[in-house]
């Protein structure tokens, strides 16, 4: 039988088993929370409990690889998340399920847990470019299925396109600021005048 540990957040997950997916899963937690600098590979075994010999068996390049391996899995689930969303919704009901998913998740981790994507997007990162090259492919999946769901909803394709920036912008900067102020507002005030922008080109 598996021993099974519960985590900070009151879910639990294996003690023994993946450690790699153990690890990846650490790492994008500790992005969220701290952002790529401060996430070391003594942060992600001590936060997960992981052998410290499983390092170098599953990522050989390091912290590196398992930042960029972080990266891709926390961006492949937020991209199909957002595309399931903008495939099977009015932009409206999409934009209300996404940010019922990030008021959530910022309140039931007391407003710690940020974007991964944009907590790399946003540091230097001069000694890994791949980090910020990982983020710009994220962000612009993202944009692509936003500009979709607009365009068949009739709103032409240059403005769908500077709506999905704006929504993307928009989010990103209001989830930084909940955090920053401890408080759910910017979030609210920002679905509010998306609501009446998105409503207005594309009603439900």
């Amino acid at each position: 039988m598996t021993t099974r540990r519960t985590r900070g957040d009151g879910s639990v997950r294996p003690r023994t088993g993946d450690a790699r997916r153990r690890m990846v899963e650490g790492a994008i937690e500790s992005l969220r929370s701290h952002g790529a600098s401060a996430t070391s590979v003594d942060r992600v075994l001590a936060s997960t409990g992981a052998p410290r010999g499983s390092v170098y068996h599953h990522f050989p390049g390091g912290r590196t690889e398992l930042i960029s391996d972080a990266i891709t899995a926390a961006g492949s689930f937020m991209s199909t998340f957002i595309e399931e969303l903008t495939r099977e919704h009015d932009p409206l009901t999409a934009l209300d399920e996404f940010a019922a998913f990030w008021r959530r998740t910022l309140v039931d981790s007391d407003f710690r847990s940020g974007c991964p994507v944009f907590a790399v997007a946003v540091e230097t990162n001069d000694d890994t470019p791949e980090f910020a090259r990982a983020a710009v492919e994220i962000f612009a999946r993202w944009h692509r299925a936003l500009a979709e769901m607009l365009v068949r909803e009739n709103v032409a394709q240059a403005r769908a396109n500077r709506l999905a920036t704006l929504t993307v912008a928009a989010f990103e900067g209001a989830i930084a600021l909940a955090r920053a102020q401890h408080d759910i507002t910017p979030l609210e005030d920002v679905v509010d005048e998306l609501r009446v922008v998105l409503g207005s080109v594309a009603p439900a």
